[in-house]
């Protein structure tokens, strides 16, 4: 059975970053403070969230879907478009990046799902693409599916993203504003141990230094409460676990006490009932603890506070070549870095960054298109360094609107992720000189 109930992404009025006062960064964002300012750039998101209680595998509770982002309004099948990539730790996935380093290309479409669902994403993609261009000679593709870990609130092993769950998302993807937070992908996302997920920004470089913009969308689901910063504020050390509980000692309890016992959220044992999580699963047992002494098979520290992931696409319009993208994709670590994020052993923080200023690449030396050379536009190395800088901020202020966007979820087994306070926030933020308060 698959009783998930498909969420409509209508887009919500919780305030973001720039609506609550809060600056991140140097550089003005672009209208929508979000991927889409990039022209032509889609998002779209089916979120499945169903049931309460005990994990019941296959049947759930369900908190879970898949992201989408298309790099341009056309075919990106048949038109690709630069990359490059970069993998700061390589505990996950995003599938099709050998590709993309030996052609400096993209070639399709993008989805971001959770661990368990990259293979069923990524069919889906490739028989989507299959079907644009049926009649169209022989054609292949190797679309670029990343993930992160949903195991602690969502029935990761009842296998719940399905092909139409793909379709439907690709159906919705459209420019303007992006739901964030508790969407697509990110629906059951843990974030520095608040609720996490889908976030994203925007930011311009000034008209002297080409006026383009770096767009960034994360699915964050990594990070310590202790080391989260805001804008340099120390954030997470200000709002303990004795105050707000962390959802991953609420999941590592359930283990604690019998393997799937009750407890409360701040792993009080209530009983100790039979297990209600899956007895087979290496990811899931991974999930029983996060320290090097969990006698737990499978990734231990896969999850928890030292695991995590965090996956970021980064677009821009500026006319970057392929070893640009990879530079511009590397600086997404470094936006990651000042949230607070240290690339942990057991977290798989990879990168994407493609760019749409050289189109009609084509896919050339074919009878479809016979052209051996192409004209292409470049920007000089020495004007990179803005575009870094936007990248670095785009990346915190996706993160940080990540944060703000996602409400206070409880998944399988009653475990909570409790969403950050706004008000909150800004009293913190307010104590150390920053934000509309200070």
């Amino acid at each position: 059975m698959h009783p998930e109930t498909w969420i409509s992404e209508t887009l919500t009025t919780v305030p973001r970053a720039i609506d609550l006062g809060l600056r991140i960064g140097l550089l003005p964002p672009g209208p929508l403070d979000a991927i889409t300012d990039v022209p032509g750039v889609l998002v779209g998101h089916t979120t499945l969230i169903a049931g309460d209680g005990p994990m019941d595998v296959g049947h759930g509770p369900v908190r879970t879907g898949v992201t989408i982002v298309m790099p341009h309004e056309d075919d990106p099948w048949t038109e690709p478009v630069f990359a490059g990539c970069h993998r700061l730790n390589g505990n996950g996935e995003l599938t099709g990046l050998e590709w993309v380093r030996e052609s400096g290309m993209l070639g399709g479409v993008i989805g971001i799902t959770n661990t368990h669902s990259v293979g069923v994403v990524r069919d889906a993609l490739v028989a989507q693409a299959a079907r644009a261009n049926a009649g169209r000679g022989v054609f292949w593709s190797l679309p670029v599916v990343g993930e992160t870990y949903d195991g602690a609130l969502n029935d990761i092993n009842g296998f719940h993203v399905r092909a139409e769950h793909v379709d439907a998302a690709l159906a919705s993807a459209a420019s303007g504003p992006v739901a964030e937070g508790n969407v697509g992908g990110g629906t059951g996302m843990i974030l520095h141990e608040f609720k996490g997920g889908i976030g994203t920004a925007s930011r311009r470089v000034a008209d002297e230094h080409g006026g383009w913009t770096v767009g960034a969308l994360v699915q964050g689901n990594y990070g310590s409460r202790e080391l989260l910063r805001v804008d340099g504020v120390p954030v997470g050390q200000e709002i303990p676990k004795t105050d707000v509980p962390s959802p991953w000692d609420h999941e590592e309890a359930l283990y604690a006490v019998g393997g799937g016992g009750r407890v409360t959220a701040d792993g009080t044992p209530t009983s100790s009932g039979p297990s209600s999580a899956p007895a087979s699963s290496s990811a899931s047992s991974a999930s029983a603890s996060s320290s090097a002494s969990s006698s737990a098979g499978g990734q231990v520290g896969r999850v928890g506070p030292n695991g995590g992931s965090i996956i970021v696409i980064l677009a821009t319009d500026a006319p970057l070549l392929p070893g640009q993208c990879e530079r511009l994709a590397q600086r997404a670590g470094l936006g990651i870095a000042r949230m607070g994020g240290i690339a942990s052993n057991g977290s798989g923080d990879i990168f994407l960054a493609f760019a749409t200023g050289n189109r009609g690449l084509g896919i050339t030396g074919t009878a479809a298109d016979a052209r051996v050379t192409v004209p292409l536009r470049g920007v000089v190395d020495a004007a990179l360094s803005p575009l870094f800088q936007a990248a670095v901020e785009a990346t915190e202020a996706a993160i940080v609107n990540a944060l703000l966007a996602a409400e206070t979820m409880t998944g399988r087994d009653g475990i909570t992720a409790q969403a950050l306070d706004h008000d909150r926030l800004l009293s913190i933020m307010a104590r150390y000189g920053r934000g509309p308060r200070a």
